[in-house]
């Protein structure tokens, strides 16, 4: 049975459970600047993350942990200006949620003033309850994220796929159901076994979108990076990339370097 697609002028929280219950799967893609959010957001995705992933892809850092506050709020900044459609959604970074409530709320609260965004991202279940409660009792919209979370790489020590095993798929399960009752909109479910990710999202009523968590969810995210081809060393599985546009952009730059090394560039018309 295909889905009616509804035209969303602007996507709310709202709107995501809304197509959930119709079946239309939602789109979601990361976005760091201006230009780029502008692109993602003329395209029709529903959902753009400003991901702590801008600390691998912008800044060139192994792990999303050096990431900062600062630095989260100015890229969520500069997506917002070149939004009119999309949900912006932010990751709150490694250190200012985890431990202590209060921190966690005043985190979200200066991604949510600072930079105009929509909503905000977290990662965990059981451990952050604490956190996660705090800020939706200000009125702040939380996206969880279970299986793979890239900020306890380390405690994983590999970005293998999780919750395989019956013990933590059993917890995984039960962390969706706590943040769901909790008023999460949303939860993120990157790298685990599609069987499992499709039981999830048939037991909570709210959107589970997959990255590397196969197609029984309820939409799909990807790093836009990866998408276009920009990164070239990340080959995961679950990664479908669209162009290739690492090889595109140098071939334009090579020809750039030789019109003007040979004085083709700039011609008579290109000059005033």
């Amino acid at each position: 049975m295909s889905a009616t697609k509804k035209e969303y002028k602007r996507v709310t929280v709202k709107s995501l459970v809304d197509m959930k219950k119709n079946g239309e799967k939602i789109s979601m893609l990361t976005a760091y600047d201006y230009s780029m959010a502008k692109i993602v957001d003329a395209a029709n995705v529903d959902v753009i993350l400003v991901g702590d992933s801008a600390s691998n892809v912008m800044a060139g850092h192994e792990t999303t942990l050096p990431i900062t506050l600062d630095q989260m709020i100015y890229h969520a900044s500069s997506v917002i200006r070149a939004v009119n459609r999309a949900l912006v959604v932010v990751d709150i970074p490694f250190g200012s949620y985890q431990s202590d409530p209060k921190e966690a709320l005043r985190s979200a609260i200066r991604i949510m003033k600072e930079s105009g965004a929509h909503a905000v991202k977290v990662e965990g279940g059981q451990e952050i309850k604490e956190s996660v409660k705090r800020i939706l009792n200000a009125g702040i919209p939380v996206m969880g994220h279970l299986g793979l979370t890239p900020q306890s790489i380390y405690k994983f020590g590999t970005y293998n796929v999780r919750a395989k095993e019956e013990d933590e798929a059993h917890k995984l399960i039960e962390d969706a159901k706590l943040l769901e009752k909790m008023g999460c909109f949303a939860i993120v479910l990157e790298k685990i076994p599609a069987k499992l990710a499709k039981e999830v999202a048939e037991s909570v009523s709210i959107p589970i979108i997959g990255i590397g968590a196969g197609n029984g969810v309820d939409g799909q995210v990807l790093v836009i990076h990866d998408l276009l081809g920009i990164t070239q060393e990340f080959n995961p599985r679950f990664l479908r990339r669209y162009l290739n546009l690492f090889e595109e952009m140098g071939n334009a730059i090579s020809k750039y370097v030789d019109d003007v090394k040979t004085r083709d560039f700039p011609s008579d018309e290109e000059q005033y």
